[in-house]
C-alpha cells in the first residue's frame, strides 16, 4: 500500500470546503448536523501492518459516543495501526469534510516557548509534522549539544539542542528538548506530539501515537485508590528487620568532590530521608563516599559508592532473574494488552537490623549518616529486594506476572482482564507495606514500555525517544565517549543484522593498546549504526504450535559467525524476525577450517535459538554447509584445527537438541543438507521454507500404491586422487536396487542422478504416479517448488546459471508428463525408533555406498559414544561411576556400557595406569640423574589483566633445586613461551636437556618442536589428569599465587607490581627443617658445555651484597643463583632485577659463609 501523509489523506478523502482555521487559533469546526458519514473498517491498513509496512503520518479517526457524524478524537498514529480494527476503530470517510487545512494544505498550531533565562513567552506558528522526529524552532539561543539535521530544508543544518518550557495554551507549561538555531524551521515534531491529548477551544481532542488508541471508556490502573501523589513517598514493608551479610573488614573511604549542580538537591534529599526515617545520624568506623546520579527527568538520586564495601562482603546466591530471559518469556506471551507497576523507593521500604547498619555509613557536610533501610549501590540490595517483593506477591496469590526487582508487568487479551490483574497486584503490594506512585502505574494499554523496551502484540521494539537520542548523538571525541555510545547501541544489538561487523571499527579505537584515532572508517561505522538503529525492525512474537516454522540461518563470515532466527506461521506472506546475532572470532577460531567455522556458527545459533523459542520447539537449521552429518560421525576429521574438547562440546549440544521430539518431528531438521561446496543455489528465505504437495508417509500408502514408491540416495567418496559418486534407487516391494556410478562429481550430483534413475523406471514401466522418498532437503525442496522458480528465471539466479542446470531442465521436462509426489525422510533416527520408512531409507543408503567407504549407520550408538568420550574427558578422566554422575548432574543421560567402552579405549587412562605402575619415574629418583639447570618444568598461570594488558605468567621451575623463574605475557602463545625460556632460562642457567609441560596448544605445536630440536632439548609432555607428573610446577604455581594474594591484601590485584618480589620470596623461603631453593645445596656444579664459566669461590645459592661500580652508595642485597661467563655471577636482587656481576663486586652475606 502506498504511504499517505495526514495532509494528503485529508486532501484526497475529505474534499468538503468548510470554515478556515485562523492562524494562532487551534480550532476545528464540526460537520453540519445533516452531513452523512460513511464508516469503513481500516482493514487495508491492518493488513499493511501485518506485512511489516509502516504508515508514518497516517490518520485514524474514532467515532465518538455523540450524535451521528460527530468526531470526538483524532488519532494520529506514526508507528503502528494494527490495533485499530481490534478496537472497533473505523476510518471515517465523510462525504463533506469538517476539517480544513490552511491554504498550503498544512496544519499549523500556535506554540508559546519560554526560553532558558527568560520569563516572557515567545509565540510561534509551528507546522504539525508527525513525520519529524524532533521539535525545531528558530531562535538565537545556543544549546550545549550540537545537532546536525538532514532533510529538513533540503540540505543539512548545524543546530543545537537545549531544554525550554513549551505550552499550547499559554497557561500549562512543560519542559521539552528543542532543536534550535537562527535558520531552524518551525516544526512541532512527533517527540512532543505523542506526549498525550491536546484539546482545542472547540473541545476537540487531538492525540498522536499509539498511546492514543486507549479508549476513553477503559479505566486506567492509576485511578485506583491508595496510590500516592507524593513524588518522594516511601513505604515500610511489614517484615522483620533484615539480617544482611556484614563486611569481613572495615572499609573507610573519604568523600570526594561531587557535581556542583547536585549539592542543593542532595542536601534537600538527605533532610527529607532523615525525616522519613530512612537514614539517621551515626558514628561508625566505616565510611563510603556519596555518588549522586541524575535521573533522566532531571531529578537526583542519592546513591553511595559501595565498591570498596562490596569487595569485602560475603557473597549471596543471586535471585534476580536474567533480563534477557524475562524478555524472551514476555515475548512468548504475544499479549494484546499490558500494564506495568513500579514500586516507589522499593529499597528504602525494607528495614535493616540495627547490627547491620554501621557498615553503610557515609558523610555529608561533616555529619555521618547511615541507612536504616536497604541502600542503593550495595551489591546485595537488588537480590534482597527482589526476593521480598516476590515473597509478598506469592503470599497474596498474585495473578500471572513478570517481576524484575521493583518493576512488574501483567498482560492479557483484554483491557478488563489486565485491569483486574493489575488491581489485585497493587492491593497485595499496598497491604504488604509498599508505596506506589500514581504516575508510575501505566495501562491497561496495547503498547507499553517495560525494562526499557517498547512492547506491542508481544513484539519488542526500540522506543522512539531512544531512537531520537541515538540519532542526535555527535561523533565521539575520546575513548570514554566511544564506549558510552557502544553501550547505548549495544543493548539493541539483537535488532541489527551484522552488528559486530558494523561496529568493529569503533571497538578498535577503544582498546587499551590503541590510541584514539577517529578516521573515515570510524565515521562511516558511526553513521551506519545510527541508521540501522533508526530503521531497526521489531522482534517477535514467539509462537508455538506444529504449524509454526522456526528457521535458523547460520553463516561463517570472514570476521566472525552470524546467525538469525525467523518465525513463519501459516497464512503469513513473509517471516517475522525473532533476533539477529553476530560476533567476531575469538582466539584460535580464526584459524578453523571452513567446515569448523560453519559448525561454530550453527552451535552458537542453536544455543541462542533455544533461549528464544525453548528446547521443545522444532528448529529448522539452515547452514551454508551441512552440519548434522559431522555431528554424528564417530570422531572429528584428521584435518581439524579445533581441539577435541571443542568438538565434543559442539556434538553434545547439537545432538542432544536433535534428539528432542518424536521420530516424525525431531528437535532439529537441517533445511539444506548436502550443500554443494563452492556452488550457490541462491534460494531466498521464502523459498527455503516453502513446501509444495508432499507424498504421504510410506506406511500410509495403500497396498496398490506401494509398488510405485522408490527410495533414492547418492554418495561420493575420494578414492586415490579421484572423486567417485554413486546413485541408487531402492524398491521396497521388489526388494531390489538399481545404481549408477561415475567420477568427478559430488554427492549432490549423485542425489540428482538418483532422481533421474527413478524417473527412468517410472517412465519405462508407465507408472501412473511416482512416490519419491529422499533424505536430501536439497532434492526435496527443488522438486517441491524451486524448479518452477528456476524455470521462470530461465534457469538462472542473479544472472548466473544455476548449478547442474542441464540435469534440472531434464527433470523438469519429465515432471510435466508424470505425476510425482515427494517426501523427505529424516536420516538421523535411532534404530529403536525407526519406522518402515526409515528402514527402507537405510537400505538405499547401503545400496548407494561405495565399496571403499565403510560407514556405520548406527548413528545413535556413535553419538552416545561421542558424548560419553566428551563427558569422560571433560570430567577429568574419572572412573565409570564418577563419569556417569558427572554427566547426569549436567542433564546428559549415558549408559554404563558406553562409559565403560570409552574408558577401556582411552589412551590417557592407559598412560596413567602405566605411570602408576612405574613409580621410580615420578618419585624419589626421578631427578637424580640431572645436574643443575638440565631439567625444567614449565606452565602458564592465568591472573587478572593488568593495565599493561598482561594476563598470564610463564612459570619455570628448575627440577633439582626448585628455583623459580617467571615471565609475564599478554597471551599464552608458543612465541611467548620461547621468549620466556630464552630470557629466563637459557641466558641465565644454560641450555637445558629436558623441559616438561602440559599438552596446551602454546606448548604442543610445530614452532616449539622446531625450536627444541635446534637447541637439542628433549621436550616431554605430561600425562593429562595425572597430578604426580606435574607435581613440582603445580606446587610452585600455588605458592606463587598464594604469595601474590598475600601481597595484594587478599586479592590478586596489582600482581604485576608484586611479581618480582613474590618470585624473590618463593625462592628465598625456608622452614625450620628445610632450606629454600636459594639455600639448597646444588647436587652438581654447572659444567662448561652448558655455560662457559671459570671456576671460582663457590657463591652459588648464597646471599651476597652487590657493590656499585663507583664505590658510592649502599650495597644491594641479592642471591647468586648461577655462574655467568668468565668471573661473573648471575644475581637476583631483592627488587627482582637480575644482573650479571663480576665476582670482585660481590661480598658474601654474614650468614653465607
Amino acid at each position: 500500500m502506498e504511504e499517505t501523509t495526514l495532509e494528503q489523506f485529508m486532501k484526497d478523502c475529505l474534499p468538503w470546503e468548510g470554515p478556515t482555521l485562523e492562524q494562532g487559533n487551534n480550532e476545528r469546526s464540526p460537520p453540519p448536523e445533516d452531513e452523512e458519514v460513511a464508516e469503513t473498517p481500516c482493514d487495508e491498513l491492518t493488513s499493511c501492518h501485518e506485512q511489516g509496512l509502516e504508515t508514518p503520518g497516517s490518520g485514524h479517526y474514532k467515532k465518538g459516543p455523540g450524535t451521528a457524524g460527530t468526531v470526538t478524537s483524532i488519532l494520529v498514529d506514526d508507528s503502528s495501526v494494527a490495533a485499530c480494527a481490534r478496537l472497533g476503530c473505523y476510518l471515517i470517510l465523510p462525504l463533506k469534510s469538517w476539517l480544513v487545512e490552511e491554504r498550503d494544505n498544512r496544519v499549523y498550531w500556535t506554540v508559546w516557548i519560554r526560553w532558558p533565562g527568560t520569563s516572557d513567552p515567545q509565540e510561534y506558528k509551528a507546522l504539525v509534522d508527525t513525520g519529524a522526529q524532533c521539535t525545531l524552532l528558530p531562535s538565537n539561543y545556543e544549546g550545549v549539544e550540537p545537532i546536525s539535521i538532514s532533510g529538513v530544508t533540503g540540505g543539512s543544518q548545524q543546530l543545537t539542542l537545549l531544554e525550554a518550557e513549551v505550552s499550547l495554551t499559554g497557561n500549562e507549561w512543560q519542559k521539552h528538548p528543542i532543536v534550535t538555531g537562527p535558520e531552524a524551521p518551525c516544526i512541532l515534531g512527533i517527540d512532543y506530539l505523542r506526549k498525550g491529548y491536546f484539546k482545542d477551544p472547540k473541545g476537540y481532542r487531538w492525540a498522536f501515537g499509539i498511546a492514543a488508541l486507549e479508549a476513553e471508556e477503559i479505566e486506567p490502573l492509576s485511578s485506583l485508590p491508595g496510590l500516592s501523589e507524593e513524588p518522594s513517598v516511601v513505604g515500610l514493608l511489614r517484615v522483620e528487620e533484615q539480617q544482611v551479610p556484614i563486611a569481613t573488614t572495615t572499609v573507610h573511604q573519604r568523600q570526594y568532590r561531587t557535581n556542583r549542580d547536585s549539592l542543593v538537591p542532595i542536601h534537600e534529599l538527605i533532610r527529607q530521608l532523615e525525616g522519613q526515617g530512612v537514614i539517621s545520624r551515626t558514628h561508625s568506623s566505616f565510611n563510603s563516599p556519596i555518588w549522586p546520579v541524575q535521573k533522566s527527568n532531571g531529578e537526583w538520586r542519592l546513591t553511595v559508592e559501595y565498591r570498596g564495601l562490596n569487595e569485602v562482603t560475603l557473597p549471596m546466591s543471586a535471585a534476580v532473574p536474567d533480563m534477557l530471559e524475562l524478555q524472551y518469556e514476555l515475548e512468548s506471551k504475544a499479549a494484546k494488552w499490558y500494564a506495568t507497576i513500579d514500586i516507589a523507593n522499593a529499597f528504602f521500604s525494607i528495614p535493616l537490623a540495627a547490627e547491620c547498619r554501621p557498615q553503610f555509613a557515609f558523610t555529608w557536610r561533616g555529619v555521618q549518616y547511615t541507612w536504616n533501610r536497604l541502600p542503593q549501590g550495595w551489591k546485595h540490595s537488588p537480590t534482597i529486594c527482589h526476593g521480598l517483593i516476590q515473597t509478598a506477591l506469592e503470599k497474596g496469590e498474585a495473578p500471572e506476572h513478570l517481576q524484575y526487582i521493583d518493576d512488574i508487568i501483567v498482560w492479557g487479551n483484554s483491557a478488563e482482564e489486565v485491569f483486574e490483574k493489575g488491581k489485585k497486584i497493587i492491593q497485595i503490594l499496598l497491604q504488604a507495606g509498599f508505596a506506589i506512585k500514581r504516575s508510575k502505574v501505566k495501562g491497561p494499554a496495547q503498547e507499553i514500555q517495560f525494562l526499557g523496551i517498547r512492547w506491542h502484540d508481544g513484539r519488542r521494539q526500540i522506543p522512539m525517544d531512544i531512537i531520537n537520542k541515538i540519532a542526535a548523538m555527535s561523533p565521539p571525541t575520546n575513548k570514554k565517549e566511544t564506549q558510552a555510545f557502544l553501550g547505548v547501541v549495544g543493548f539493541w544489538r539483537m535488532h541489527i543484522l551484522n552488528y559486530s561487523l558494523i561496529v568493529s571499527p569503533l571497538y578498535h579505537v577503544t582498546r587499551k593498546k590503541n590510541d584514539f584515532k577517529w578516521g573515515p572508517e570510524q565515521g562511516q561505522a558511526f553513521e551506519q549504526i545510527k541508521q540501522e538503529i533508526v530503521h531497526a525492525v521489531a522482534l517477535g512474537p514467539v509462537w508455538a504450535g506444529p504449524d509454526v516454522k522456526n528457521v535458523l540461518y547460520t553463516a561463517a563470515g570472514e570476521n566472525g559467525p552470524t546467525w538469525s532466527l525467523w518465525r513463519k506461521a501459516p497464512g503469513e506472506t513473509r517471516g517475522r524476525p525473532l533476533g539477529f546475532w553476530s560476533r567476531g572470532y575469538r582466539g584460535s577460531e580464526a584459524r578453523y577450517t571452513p567446515t569448523e567455522k560453519e559448525i561454530l556458527a550453527a552451535y552458537e545459533g542453536v544455543r541462542a535459538a533455544s533461549e528464544v523459542i525453548g528446547t521443545e520447539a522444532q528448529l529448522l537449521l539452515a547452514p551454508r554447509l551441512p552440519v548434522l552429518g559431522w555431528m554424528f560421525k564417530e570422531r572429528a576429521p584428521s584435518t581439524h584445527h579445533a581441539t577435541d574438547a571443542t568438538w565434543s562440546k559442539w556434538v553434545a549440544l547439537i545432538t542432544q537438541r536433535a534428539r528432542i521430539g518424536s521420530p516424525s518431528r525431531p528437535g532439529i531438521l537441517e533445511v539444506i543438507t548436502d550443500w554443494p561446496e563452492g556452488k550457490d543455489f541462491g534460494m531466498s528465505p521464502e523459498e527455503e521454507v516453502t513446501h509444495a504437495e508432499e507424498a504421504p508417509p510410506y506406511n500410509k500408502l495403500t497396498e496398490d500404491e506401494k509398488p510405485y514408491a522408490l527410495f533414492t540416495d547418492g554418495s561420493c567418496r575420494i578414492v586415490g586422487k579421484h572423486r567417485r559418486w554413486k546413485a541408487a534407487v531402492w524398491s521396497p516391494t521388489r526388494r531390489v536396487a538399481e545404481a549408477a556410478e561415475g567420477q568427478g562429481e559430488s554427492s549432490q550430483f549423485a542425489e540428482v542422478k538418483a532422481i533421474q534413475l527413478a524417473l527412468d523406471i517410472a517412465e519405462r514401466e508407465k507408472w501412473p504416479t511416482l512416490y519419491l522418498y529422499t533424505d536430501s532437503w536439497m532434492v526435496a525442496n527443488a522438486l517441491w517448488g524451486w524448479l518452477q522458480q528456476w524455470k521462470r528465471n530461465n534457469w538462472q539466479r542473479r544472472g548466473k546459471p544455476i548449478w547442474a542446470a542441464p540435469l534440472w531442465q531434464d527433470i523438469a521436462a519429465r515432471l510435466e508428463k508424470l505425476v510425482v509426489k515427494v517426501r523427505h525422510v529424516d536420516a538421523h533416527v535411532p534404530k529403536s525408533r525407526a519406522t518402515e520408512e526409515h528402514q527402507n531409507n537405510q537400505q538405499v543408503d547401503q545400496a548407494a555406498k561405495i565399496e571403499v567407504a565403510q560407514v556405520d549407520l548406527d548413528w545413535q550408538r556413535k553419538g552416545e559414544l561421542f558424548i560419553a568420550r566428551w563427558a569422560h574427558d571433560t570430567s577429568g578422566h574419572q572412573g565409570r561411576d564418577a563419569t556417569y554422575r558427572w554427566a547426569r548432574d549436567r542433564g546428559v543421560d549415558l549408559s554404563m556400557d558406553a562409559i565403560s567402552q570409552v574408558i577401556h579405549q582411552c589412551e590417557t587412562c592407559a598412560a596413567i595406569k602405566q605411570a602408576k605402575r612405574v613409580k621410580p619415574l615420578w618419585y624419589g629418583g626421578r631427578w637424580l640423574k640431572y645436574k643443575y639447570g638440565e631439567a625444567w618444568q614449565i606452565d602458564y598461570i592465568t591472573l587478572p589483566q593488568t593495565r599493561q594488558g598482561k594476563r598470564y605468567v610463564l612459570t619455570m621451575v628448575e627440577a633439582t633445586t626448585g628455583w623459580l623463574e617467571t615471565y609475564p605475557v599478554s597471551h599464552a602463545t608458543a612465541r611467548n613461551t620461547i621468549l620466556g625460556l630464552e630470557k629466563q632460562v637459557l641466558w641465565r642457567h644454560g641450555t637445558p636437556e629436558r623441559i616438561e609441560s602440559d599438552n596446551g596448544t602454546h606448548f604442543r605445536n610445530n614452532l616449539i618442536d622446531t625450536w627444541a630440536k635446534e637447541h637439542g632439548i628433549e621436550w616431554v609432555y605430561h600425562i593429562p589428569y595425572h597430578a604426580p607428573a606435574s607435581g613440582k610446577i603445580e606446587r610452585y604455581n600455588g605458592l606463587l599465587k598464594t604469595t601474590l594474594r598475600a601481597m595484594g591484601g587478599g586479592t590478586l590485584k596489582h600482581w604485576g607490581t608484586h611479581l618480582a618480589k613474590a618470585t624473590w620470596l618463593v625462592n628465598t623461603r625456608r622452614s625450620a627443617n628445610r632450606a629454600g631453593p636459594a639455600q639448597s645445596k646444588f647436587p652438581h656444579p654447572v659444567e662448561g658445555d652448558k655455560v662457559p664459566v671459570v671456576r671460582m669461590k663457590n657463591m652459588l645459592g648464597k646471599t651476597v651484597w652487590v657493590i656499585s661500580a663507583s664505590g658510592k652508595g649502599k650495597p644491594i642485597c641479592g642471591i647468586a643463583f648461577a655462574q655467568g661467563p668468565g668471573c661473573t655471577w648471575w644475581v637476583m636482587r631483592k627488587d627482582g632485577e637480575v644482573r650479571c656481576v663480576p665476582q670482585g663486586d660481590l661480598i658474601l652475606g654474614e650468614n653465607s659463609q
